[in-house]
């Protein structure tokens, strides 16, 4: 039975995920949509059809639904239900929680998708039971979310935890979207990223898995690069090692600021699991410092790629 559901809503830089959860976290229907779109009308348009689809669902035959969740890959106004600012969406300004509400006839919770992803994973994932934690979602970008004795923050004005826009190299690339910098963690270590990696190796080793896709016209995506690495491909590992090692040079920065108990890796990019992670603990192990380095555990997130989806949830449930 799904009765007191409500449903939870990850709306990511290039797509959405949503879903009706229950008071034990289990999913009962998911929706997926792509998630690009020109205005912040187009966006709330998407979010209402998947909550639709999943309402639709399970209403009726087994409950209803009680109020939505949304975590959105922006800087949020969380008093006033405000995107602030978004690198990825055209979501500035924009009073999303209310329009959302309006247009739903729900009750809405909104937060950063990475602060809803943090909330699952240190209250029933990866990160539990520790005092001090860290989360990366790597994805179209890189999301952070941060709790520090015992307390998830957001900082001063709800715009904290911004991880992945640490500059881990003064001149590097520039970072993607609305970020005004260059060299930023998500530059060189997002979804983004390791797709600009790995078509850079397809175009050097034409005799490779990555070549051979790059020829016959696929798109040289992350979740290409993974199944291909996971198939042995020495250009596609090489690609997420490459991108695992930046990895590494941030989470190192972290625990160094921060000494935390654990640093929980999420997104879609953690689908590569082993083939990321363990380049990134061997730099962390040869550049953090003593005794922080010994303590810290990096794990991949509990929930996987669902994690802010189900934190979106709880936002929900809380706000209730």
């Amino acid at each position: 039975m799904a009765t007191g559901c409500v449903i939870g809503v990850d709306l990511g830089g290039t797509k959405l995920l949503a879903g009706a959860v229950d008071p034990a976290f289990n999913v009962h229907h998911r929706a997926t949509r792509p998630a690009r779109a020109a205005d912040h009308q187009a966006v709330l348009d998407t979010v209402v059809s998947a909550v639709a689809e999943v309402r639709d669902a399970i209403e009726g035959a087994s409950g209803s639904v009680r109020a939505v969740g949304i975590g959105i890959p922006a800087l949020i106004d969380t008093a006033r239900g405000i995107a602030v600012m978004s690198t990825h969406l055209p979501l500035a300004g924009v009073p999303f929680r209310d329009l959302a509400a309006e247009r739903i006839g729900l009750p809405v919770f909104l937060d950063n998708d990475a602060n809803a992803a943090m909330l699952i994973e240190w209250r029933h994932g990866a990160a539990r039971g520790c005092s001090d934690a860290v989360l990366l979602t790597i994805g179209t970008g890189i999301g952070g979310g941060l709790v520090v004795g015992g307390a998830l923050q957001r900082g001063s004005q709800g715009a904290g935890a911004e991880l992945g826009h640490m500059v881990v190299q003064a001149d590097g690339p520039r970072c993607n979207g609305n970020c005004p910098s260059r060299g930023c963690l998500e530059s060189v270590c997002s979804g983004t990223a390791l797709a600009r990696e790995a078509r850079r190796l397809a175009e050097e080793r034409p005799a490779s898995g990555l070549g051979a896709a790059l020829a016959a016209g696929r798109e040289i995506s992350g979740p290409l690069v993974t199944d291909l690495a996971h198939d042995g491909d020495a250009a596609a590992i090489e690609a997420l090692a490459a991108i695992g090692r930046w990895l590494g040079v941030g989470v190192g920065n972290l625990v160094n600021m921060l000494n935390p108990d654990v640093v929980v890796i999420g997104g879609g990019v953690i689908a590569a699991g082993e083939l990321l992670l363990a380049p990134a603990r061997a730099v962390v192990a040869e550049r953090a410092l003593s005794p922080s380095r010994e303590h810290v555990r990096i794990v991949p997130a509990r929930f996987g790629a669902e994690s802010g989806m189900l934190g979106a949830a709880a936002l929900a449930f809380d706000g209730l």
